[in-house]
């Protein structure tokens, strides 16, 4: 059986049913096929969980060369918002990131671009280290918290506006202050807080 077949059907299991639904035994009874089958390319369901996690990140098609030619604040706002698009659409599968650290081939190549991009504009490789690795994490906790609906006017919004709406201004005035904005679509509140991260990097590099 191809391994592309089974590493398909397995992210179409956790986009359905959530990552913990992901179980060899529930894998093989979706193919229609046994456990031995599947335990030829996978020692166990981490190895499984790891393919899974790289063909997301397959979907990101970003050249390397290209990112270069952009300088690093672009490339790196770039890449952001490709990954968080990314991993939007399979908000159940980016839990899976939180079990391991992404090392399959696309994720690598990923990671390669970026740190490649912040080495060539002078950041020290520590500091270059840290920002793609800050950079990856603040991505994977937005991707994870967007509503299955998606975008503004979603069931959750609605409700936490109205209960903005409803508080005693004597005992917080000062959300009362802000309520008329209240809740940040996230959305906007991804693209402010990456905003607030580039800036950052932009005084640190300045600094070296």
């Amino acid at each position: 059986m191809p391994l592309e077949r089974i590493v398909a059907t397995a992210l179409r299991i956790v986009d359905e049913d959530g990552s913990d639904a992901l179980s060899m035994r529930t894998l093989a009874q979706r193919l229609g096929s046994g456990t031995a089958t599947l335990y030829r390319h996978f020692d166990n369901r981490a190895a499984l969980v790891a393919h899974v996690v790289d063909r997301m990140f397959g979907v990101v098609e970003l050249n390397g060369d290209e990112l270069l030619a952009m300088g690093w604040e672009r490339a790196l706002r770039t890449v952001a918002h490709t990954m968080f698009d990314a991993l939007a659409r399979h908000r159940n599968a980016a839990r899976l990131m939180v079990e391991q650290i992404p090392l399959g081939p696309n994720a690598m190549a990923l990671r390669e671009s970026c740190v490649a991009v912040l080495l060539d504009c002078g950041f020290p490789p520590r500091v270059a280290a840290y920002a793609y690795a800050t950079l990856a994490r603040y991505v994977l906790g937005f991707a994870v918290q967007v509503n299955g609906h998606g975008g503004a006017g979603r069931p959750d919004d609605m409700q936490a506006e109205a209960a903005f709406q409803s508080v005693d201004p004597d005992l917080f005035p000062a959300t009362v202050a802000v309520a008329g904005v209240m809740p940040v679509p996230i959305e906007d509140e991804f693209s402010f807080g990456l905003d607030l991260l580039l800036s950052g990097l932009a005084r640190l590099r300045n600094e070296v």
